[in-house]
């Protein structure tokens, strides 16, 4: 195998969900570099594998200075692997100057897939995942911050974003104040751990039934996008999307559902235009 720079996926909780691959990738490589080499060699010790002197520390305040040295292993034919502490290296966590070092370098760069807190909480708060936003930890404070709680508030698409516990019965009050009280939204914790948690519902009743809860563990809120006027949405939009869902198949009851659930559009509206759609 030529040199190259593998970014693996590790465990967000349960090490149960390290891919074989994974594993395969941590046993073989020349090199391991990773965030915190004590997190490394803890996951080392309950994969039963060495890791000695390939251990390599790239701690996130150091990754661009380090990027340099890891890219001139990967050209003298080294398979280096990089993790982070834990879920997918790059997502609101260091891997990207060391990718863009290798590639800038025109070396090889592979990806392992492994468990990441975006995606899995998407789909457990239950809104739409068709198309969504991902933000990563909000700026503390400042115009930054709001502005970026402005543009949650006016999303059309699904939002993610990550906060640590300390500071999240702050945010979803802010984002109370932003979106409405009628705003749906997902906080989960400790996902895929034996304490996971999901709390689901409309913003107002969920920060208020989280009161003065101290949470643990990171979390991730999964904000719904803004409601839409039907007004606002285009009657040809409405058309050609029905029209590709009934073409597809679909019954012009689960049609009308998916329709207006994507679109935004009160049912009865997207309903009287399947009608009409039908009588064509």
């Amino acid at each position: 195998m030529t040199g190259a720079l593998v970014l693996v996926g590790t465990p967000i909780g349960n090490l149960g969900d390290l891919s074989a691959r994974a594993i395969d990738a941590l046993a073989t490589a020349d090199v391991v570099a990773s965030e915190d080499t004590r997190r490394t060699r803890a996951l080392f010790s309950h994969l039963g594998l060495p890791g000695g002197s390939r251990l390599r520390s790239v701690p996130a305040h150091d990754e661009a200075a380090r990027a340099t040295v890891i890219a001139r292993l990967v050209a003298d034919g080294a398979r280096v692997v990089f993790v982070t502490d834990a879920g997918m290296p790059g997502i609101s966590d260091p891997g990207a100057a060391l990718v863009r070092a290798c590639l800038d370098a025109d070396l090889a760069v592979e990806v392992v897939p492994g468990p990441d807190a975006v995606t899995t909480a998407l789909v457990l708060s239950g809104l739409p995942a068709d198309r969504f936003t991902f933000l990563g930890f909000l700026p503390r404070k400042g115009r930054a911050r709001r502005a970026l709680l402005g543009d949650v508030a006016g999303a059309t698409v699904t939002t993610v974003l990550f906060e640590s516990p300390r500071r999240v019965a702050a945010t979803l009050s802010e984002l109370l104040e932003r979106c409405g009280p009628d705003r749906k939204v997902a906080l989960a914790r400790e996902l895929t751990k034996l304490h996971e948690e999901v709390r689901r519902g409309r913003l107002g009743d969920v920060v208020a039934a989280l009161g003065d809860d101290a949470l643990r563990g990171e979390c991730v809120i999964v904000v719904d996008r803004a409601p839409v006027a039907s007004g606002d949405v285009a009657r040809a939009d409405v058309d050609d999307a029905l029209r590709d869902e009934l073409g597809s198949g679909a019954s012009t009851r689960d049609a009308v559902a998916t329709v207006s659930e994507r679109l935004g559009v009160a049912k009865r509206t997207v309903y009287a235009r399947a009608v009409e759609l039908n009588r064509r």
